[in-house]
């Protein structure tokens, strides 16, 4: 069955379809853990009926606060297979912000862990000391259960052949208008926003991602991106299920790992940040593992250097290499093309996908000439539903008609490709001229020094505003701030030149890879009070 037939209805659909598909294909691989597509929907159904006996309703939320491994898939297969809605937390959350999104969502359930990377996330929640009066059962995947909590095992325990009879009734009568997910922004710039997505748009992120890529049966997708974010969760699971792909989740981003696993594990697949295929390529030891399995490259960031394309094209064995814009309120908008040269790949986020459009318009809303930049909007067929319990902020960023206002800047070409020039609230004006933080960040990275640049607009008593750059240096390199700044008056227009530039070990970023620019902010702001005394 090819992906343009699978048919309208939920999840569910989607996984029946697959392993009546697939019914010989690998699922899932995690260290000792296996499973094939029919005995992985067999796991999410036993999962489903002890979500129904523990009382679990239809509509019901259950969050997962969990790294990436198969109890994450297996569980959040489950969700929807007992017709329950997804609420997955940040994994660098600290236990307070957690408790917030399990309030505010009114999660009856909990999937988590007391043994990642040291932390015990359970002991973190309860000491937020939160009250959290929706939320009756905590599941521990991993570590020790707690008083309180039920372990992995224990919980499954709790199915019995009414709730298993109950589940195969509720994942038959999931539509593609059900509540599916609701995923929270990443609040790097303000409290997170709850994302509210049906079976249905989430499906069509899933099954366009198919498209995109050429992600086929058979395939090792080696899966770093996290599960709780949209690239993880439906560019990654549900993806991989559509197309009958084996999936292997990856806890934390460790290079040495992932070279190891993709030449043990005949890895095809790995989607990540530029980081990730600047990790691979700077590794001292690269040559001394087999990447020859390599096929599929995916990212997207708007500071992409053509130069690191182009080692990733001509120095790994990656066939193909696309770049696309998504978010989480409407999955994945636009994609470069195969054929797309090193600069397009990097540069822009090519052309928008089937099934959408694309504007950029000013303030009020009204188109800019090509080659102007303004917001990005863009209308389809995954865009959210709504903010959770938000009308005023679902009002301001989604329009009667379906456009969205996504809040980044944009630029479209002559050849209808997007650029991505940053956040509207990160432009800052400089004497009366706008600066596009991505734009200089483009630029400072044409420097051979510069492996990673950031840059924030700080307030300047006779220009309003003007740039300050964080710069990460290239191993060995020695280029000092002022020599930087003198390289960019020599290439910029004065008003995009940094005024100050800090050489930092690293920039703080997400758990998604981005860079935290209000991180940024309140270190330079501190670094000016410190000074002015």
């Amino acid at each position: 069955m090819a992906v343009d037939e699978l048919g309208p209805g939920g999840i569910p659909a989607l996984v029946a379809a697959s392993v009546e598909r697939f019914p010989d294909h690998v699922a899932v691989v995690d260290g000792p853990t296996t499973y094939t597509y029919p005995q992985l929907l067999d796991a999410a159904r036993e999962f489903a009926a002890a979500l129904v006996a523990s009382g679990v309703e239809p509509g019901d939320r259950v969050g997962i606060w969990c790294f990436n491994c198969a109890e994450w898939i297996v569980a959040v297969l489950g969700i929807v297979e007992a017709g329950a809605t997804l609420v997955p937390i940040n994994t660098r959350f600290k236990g307070a912000e957690a408790a917030d999104i399990l309030g505010r969502s009114r999660a009856r359930a909990l999937v988590t862990v007391t043994d990642f990377l040291g932390t015990d996330y359970v002991e973190m929640l309860r000491a937020a000391n939160v009250d959290l009066p929706s939320l009756e059962t905590v599941v521990v995947a991993h570590g020790p259960a707690p008083d309180r909590t039920v372990s992995w095992a224990g919980f499954l325990d709790l199915a019995t052949e009414q709730s298993r009879q109950e589940v195969r009734e509720r994942a038959e009568a999931v539509d593609a208008q059900d509540v599916s997910d609701i995923l929270f922004t990443s609040g790097t710039t303000g409290v997170p926003k709850g994302v509210v997505m049906t079976h249905g748009r989430t499906s069509q992120v899933a099954t366009d991602w198919v498209r995109m890529t050429g992600l086929r049966a058979g395939d090792r997708y080696l899966m770093v991106n996290p599960y709780f974010h949209m690239f993880g969760l439906k560019a990654g699971i549900l993806a991989s299920v559509v197309a009958g792909a084996t999936m292997l989740p990856q806890p934390v981003f460790d290079v040495d790992r992932v070279l190891e696993r993709v030449a043990k594990e005949g890895v095809t697949v790995l989607p990540g940040p530029p980081t990730l295929y600047q990790s691979l390529l700077d590794h001292p030891g690269r040559a001394s593992y087999d990447l020859s399995t390599l096929r599929v490259a995916v990212t997207g960031a708007a500071d992409i250097p053509v130069e690191l394309i182009r080692r990733v094209r001509e120095e790994l064995p990656f066939r193909f290499i696309v770049t696309g814009y998504g978010l989480t309120e409407a999955g994945t908008a636009s994609a470069t093309e195969p054929d797309d040269d090193f600069e397009a790949i990097a540069t822009t986020v090519g052309r928008a996908r089937p099934g959408f459009d694309i504007r950029i318009a000013d303030n009020e809303g009204a188109d800019v000439p090509v080659g102007d930049t303004g917001e990005i909007l863009v209308r389809g067929g995954s865009v959210m539903s709504h903010y959770l319990d938000d009308p005023e902020a679902t009002a301001a960023a989604l329009s009667p008609d379906g456009w969205l206002r996504t809040g980044d800047l944009g630029v479209i070409d002559d050849n209808r490709r997007l650029h991505i020039v940053g956040r509207s609230k990160d432009m800052f004006i400089v004497g009366g001229f706008n600066a596009y933080p991505a734009e200089i960040e483009n630029a400072l990275l044409q420097h051979p020094d510069i492996n990673s640049a950031a840059v924030i607009g700080i307030a300047d008593a006779r220009l309003g505003e003007v740039g300050m750059a964080f710069v990460v240096l290239r191993a060995g390199a020695t280029a000092t701030g002022e020599e930087l700044i003198s390289w960019s008056r020599e290439r910029m227009a004065n008003y995009k030149v940094p005024r100050r530039v800090e050489i930092v070990d690293a920039l703080p970023v997400n758990a998604t890879g981005k860079v935290v620019k209000d991180e940024l902010r309140a270190r330079a702001n501190a670094s000016t009070a410190e000074s002015a005394t």
